[in-house]
């Protein structure tokens, strides 16, 4: 395979991730607008910089850390320009049929966004997005104990205001 091709094929998997990368910058960002936002500059970064990827790591992984980073910039960029974080606007949900299925996804959408950042990251990687306890280590850049212990504290507090039994998921 030529290294046209291998970008190409390359360019194709980082196509089918976008649906992931936007679930978990909207997990860290907590707003629609900001994570696509943040998953765009990731994408840039990532095509313009595809030769520090290793083929032997996981793409997935290697992007989430990529939004996390662009995410992080952003954040202290805002800082920096003393803007406000706008609150998510009421009423998005206007109008949609309330099935029970609704309820419990913006039940748990809710508590999730309640939870302290770390704990917060630590579910949206393992729990949402399906890493393993490594890689989303790996993308948080800590310990893999240190991200269990945000794991089952961001579980247990989640199962507390969900109000669900021991051992059910979420």
């Amino acid at each position: 395979m030529s290294t046209n091709e291998s970008v190409e094929n390359v360019q194709d998997q980082i196509v089918a991730l976008l649906p992931r990368l936007r679930r978990f910058a909207r997990n860290l960002a907590r707003d629609p607008h900001d994570a696509d936002d943040v998953v765009q500059i990731a994408v840039e970064r990532a095509l313009t910089r595809l030769d520090q990827w290793r083929s032997d790591a996981r793409l997935d992984s290697w992007l989430f850390k990529i939004v996390r980073n662009a995410w992080i910039d952003e954040v202290r960029a805002r800082g920096r320009r003393a803007k406000i974080f706008l609150p998510e606007e009421a009423g998005e949900q206007v109008g949609a049929a309330l099935m029970e299925r609704e309820i419990d996804r913006l039940s748990t959408e809710a508590a999730l966004a309640r939870l302290p950042e770390d704990q917060r990251v630590a579910v949206g990687l393992v729990l949402v997005e399906g890493l393993s306890y490594k890689d989303a280590a790996d993308v948080l850049e800590v310990p893999i104990g240190t991200l269990t212990s945000r794991l089952a504290r961001g579980r247990e507090a989640l199962q507390g205001m969900l109000r669900l039994p021991e051992g059910e998921p979420g």
